[in-house]
Formats: C-alpha cells, structure tokens, sequence
C-alpha cells in the first residue's frame, strides 16, 4: 500500500468508531468520513491510490462492521433486515472483486447502509416507534429506491466520475458566494 492509501484507510476506519459510541450521529458522520477519501486523493501526493474502487470497498467494510455490531443489538425485524442486507451486500462485494464490474453494484446496492442510517435516526428521534415486520418491509422500499438511485449515479451512469472533489467544493462555493 502507499502512504496515501495508509492515511485514507486510518481516516475511515478512525471514522467508523464513532458509530460506536453514537449510532445515529456517528453513521452519518461515518458516510461523510467514507467521501473524505475523494478530497484525500485530491490533496495528498503520497503515492497515489492505485485502484480506487477496489480500495473503497474494502474500507467501507470498516464502517459496515461498526454498523452491524450496533444493528446486531437491535430486536425484532429491524435487525433480521439489517443482518441480511449487510449478507447481501458482501455478496456484492465479493462479486465485484471477482467481475472487478461497478454495474455488479447496481445488483448489489448497499442498501445495508441507508436501512441503518434510518433505523438508528428513528431509535434516536422517536425511541417508541415500533418497527413490526410490516412497518419495516414498507420503510425499505423508499430506503431501497434511494439507495438504487445513488448506487446508479456513481456506478451506472457514473456522473460523477470526472469531477475531481476539491474542484466541485470550489465550484459550488463561487455559485453560491457568486465570485
């Protein structure tokens, strides 16, 4: 590994632990760690990150882990959900490193990631909301379309593929402060 690729894979995995410690802020926090890595690569000259994708998923795998030892704490159907999503998505994973293909992606959406975010969000906002079997099942519909919707704009149609980080940062900063 290079330097660069050393200082990414502390930061994330760093920034895995606060869901620990606090599952709802902490897995954003998390998710938002997970994008520093684009700034990082655009930042640091340490070496380089030689294959990115492959990479990402396996540090993702440090924040994944952090989420279902807080989602293996869950009862009822909240946590069957969340352990068999998380089973689906290694699934994936290991499907790209076989087919190295990022449309495998769209077959295998992390939607392990976006479940946990919500059910946590909801046990820290509204702790007396019962998740029945029903009520979970309806609840991962939209959180299973909004995770296909982001899975396909970064590896179907790639949109954000030539963009470099700390470019779209600067962009958006002189749209907004119109300089």
């Amino acid at each position: 590994m290079t330097t660069e690729e050393l200082i990414i894979a502390a930061v994330r995995i760093a920034g895995a632990l606060l869901v620990l410690r606090w599952a709802f802020a902490g897995s954003l926090l998390a998710i938002l760690i997970d994008f520093s890595d684009l700034f990082m690569m655009n930042l640091l000259n340490l070496g380089g990150v030689q294959n990115y994708q492959a990479l990402d998923k396996w540090l993702d795998l440090a924040y994944m882990g952090t989420f279902l030892w807080v989602a293996w704490r869950w009862q009822g159907p909240v946590r069957t959900i969340a352990v068999a999503l998380f089973a689906y998505r290694m699934v994936g994973v290991l499907a790209f490193e076989a087919l190295g293909s990022r449309e495998v992606l769209l077959a295998f959406p992390n939607v392990f990631e976006f479940w946990f975010v919500f059910v946590a969000g909801v046990r820290h906002y509204a702790p007396g909301y019962e998740f029945t079997m029903r009520r979970s099942l309806l609840w991962l519909v939209p959180v299973t379309l909004l995770k296909e919707f982001q899975e396909y704009a970064l590896h179907g149609a790639q949109w954000l593929d030539n963009y470099r980080a700390v470019d779209v940062v600067v962009d958006i900063w002189r749209w907004v402060t119109r300089s």
